[in-house]
C-alpha cells in the first residue's frame, strides 16, 4: 500500500472515530439534559408536594379552630339555656314576695292576739291584691264558675243535680276554683252542676 493511501485511511478512521466520538458526546449531553430535565420534574412535583401539603396543614388547623368554635359556642348556648331555665321565675317571684311579708304580719297579729275580723279583711286584701299582680303582670285569671253554664273545657264536673227549674246545666257550687293562664285553662274549676229534668 502506498503511504498516501495509508494516510487517507488513518484519516477516514480518524473522522470515524471523531463522528463516534461526537456521537457518544451529544449523547452524553442529551443524556445529561434528560437527567437535569427529570431532576427538574422531580424538583417540580417535590415542590407541588410540600406546598399541597402546607395547605393541607392550614386547612386542618383552621378547621380545628372552628370545631373547637363551634363546641365552645354549644357549651356556652346551653349554660345560658340552663342560666335562663333557672331565673326564669324570678319576676314572679320578686312580685309574691310582698304577700309573702303581708301573711307574716297577719301570723304575728294573729299569735299576739290581734282582732279577727281585722286578720280577715288583711286576708281578703292580701288574696284581692295578689291576684290583681298575678292578672296583670303574668296573665292569671280566675274562672267564674257559679251561674254560669256548665261548659266542661272550663269546669269538671265532681257532683250532678237535677232541677227542674233549669233549662241548661249549670254550675251550682264551686269546690276548687280554676284558673286560666293567658287564656288557656292550667286547671279547671271543680264544681256542682245542676241538670234539667
Amino acid at each position: 500500500m502506498s503511504k498516501h493511501k495509508e494516510d487517507k485511511e488513518k484519516n477516514l478512521e480518524q473522522e470515524v472515530l471523531t463522528e463516534e466520538q461526537v456521537a457518544e458526546e451529544n449523547t452524553e449531553e442529551e443524556v445529561q439534559e434528560d437527567q437535569t430535565e427529570e431532576v427538574s420534574q422531580e424538583e417540580i412535583l417535590q415542590a407541588k408536594v410540600a406546598e399541597l401539603e402546607a395547605a393541607n396543614a392550614e386547612l386542618k388547623d383552621q378547621m380545628l379552630r372552628r370545631q373547637a368554635e363551634l363546641e365552645n359556642y354549644r357549651k356556652r348556648l346551653i349554660r345560658d339555656k340552663e342560666e335562663a331555665v333557672q331565673f326564669a321565675n324570678e319576676s314572679l317571684i320578686r312580685d309574691i314576695l310582698g304577700f309573702l311579708d303581708n301573711m307574716e304580719r297577719a301570723l304575728t297579729a294573729a299569735k299576739n292576739g290581734g282582732d279577727v275580723n281585722a286578720l280577715i279583711e288583711g286576708f281578703e286584701m292580701t288574696q284581692n291584691q295578689l291576684l290583681s299582680t298575678l292578672d296583670k303582670n303574668w296573665g292569671l285569671k280566675a274562672i267564674e264558675s257559679v251561674g254560669q253554664e256548665f261548659d266542661p273545657s272550663l269546669h269538671e264536673a265532681c257532683m250532678m243535680t237535677v232541677d227542674e227549674n233549669l233549662d241548661k246545666e249549670t254550675v251550682l257550687e264551686e269546690f276548687q276554683k280554676g284558673y286560666t293562664l293567658h287564656d288557656r285553662v292550667i286547671r279547671p274549676s271543680k264544681v256542682k252542676i245542676g241538670k234539667p229534668e
